[in-house]
């Protein structure tokens, strides 16, 4: 009996609140084939404007990606309605060919820093909009991309 109490209560530590994640939510490319005119949107609801944030932006990819990094076309919009548009280079293999990211079989998952340490000012809905700029219709074996956002003070 007390071996699976034990058990339960490390499992529900282990799925306990991230306390250093304020957002994160991943959208799904589906048939691993991102069209460069789909547009990816994360909508995130921001109210403590006096702490730092860390944004990142994650990929995963499977072994059979063509290319060693990734372009993106970033574009963060306020509630007020003003935005910012970032183009972002996301290295995912290092010279040698090595995938960077961590892997699950054959899908690889890398959290790439986009913002460090900043402030939202504005209570309410900020929208990030993400896009492959790698020139190519559509890019294959890109299978997830997602947003996260965590607490400055913490680490990952």
């Amino acid at each position: 009996m007390k071996k699976t109490s034990l058990v339960i209560l490390m499992v529900m530590l282990f799925l306990s609140c991230d306390k250093q994640k304020a957002f994160e939510e991943f959208r799904r490319i589906e048939g691993q084939s991102w069209n460069n005119n789909d547009v990816l949107h994360f909508n995130v609801s921001m109210s403590d404007s006096a702490r730092a944030y860390n944004v990142y932006i994650s990929v995963r990819n499977t072994g059979n990606y063509e290319f060693s990094n990734l372009y993106l076309f970033v574009t963060a919009h306020s509630p007020n309605g003003s935005f910012l548009r970032d183009t972002v280079e996301i290295t995912l293999a290092d010279a040698r060919g090595k995938w960077i990211g961590e892997g699950a079989a054959s899908v690889f998952t890398l959290y790439h820093p986009y913002k460090q340490n900043i402030r939202f000012p504005l209570h309410g809905i900020y929208t990030f909009d993400i896009e492959q700029a790698m020139w190519i219709k559509d890019l294959k074996h890109i299978t997830d991309i997602g947003l996260r956002i965590e607490n400055a003070g913490e680490r990952r």
